[in-house]
């Protein structure tokens, strides 16, 4: 069984799914920051407020020393009941942002493939061009065929 578990782990593709997982993490990361950080601030700037994990509606009581806050991360850790659609917003941009990334190098990967086999099959198609000096050779006999002979 061990050794079943060493060829399997050795297979490309356990490599190349690890490394995936690895790069996606840290995607993930990027794409996180560029949501909170730039894209986030804008459209809360253009909506009317400037921080979109502050919208969200209070569904419980709230601790008297919490009492008015708009700090999301404060009330929610405090364990009060919350309904944060600007957190959800958020994390639907950051889904879309990476979907559509995603979307663009599939379409990348595609058409370079397609492209690929275009030119495979156009290489394949055309017949190989035949070597000068088969024919000369060939030119030669020709032209020896066509002498009368002696």
């Amino acid at each position: 069984m061990l050794k079943e578990f060493r060829a399997f782990i050795a297979r490309g593709n356990v490599f190349d799914l690890a490394v995936a997982v690895i790069i996606g993490a840290a995607f993930g990361k990027i794409v996180t920051s560029l949501t909170e950080d730039v894209l986030m601030p804008i459209i809360g700037k253009i909506f009317g407020g400037l921080d979109f994990s502050s919208y969200f509606v209070v569904m419980g009581t709230v601790p008297a020393n919490l009492v008015g806050s708009t700090d999301y991360v404060a009330l929610k850790k405090a364990g009060v009941p919350l309904l944060g659609y600007g957190a959800f917003l958020t994390q639907a941009v950051n889904f879309v942002i990476v979907a559509f990334i995603i979307f663009m190098l599939l379409r990348t990967v595609n058409r370079a493939t397609a492209m690929f086999e275009r030119e495979k099959e156009k290489a394949a198609a055309e017949p190989a061009a035949e070597p000068t000096d088969v024919a000369l050779l060939r030119e030669i006999r020709d032209e020896l065929r066509e002498r009368p002979r002696v």
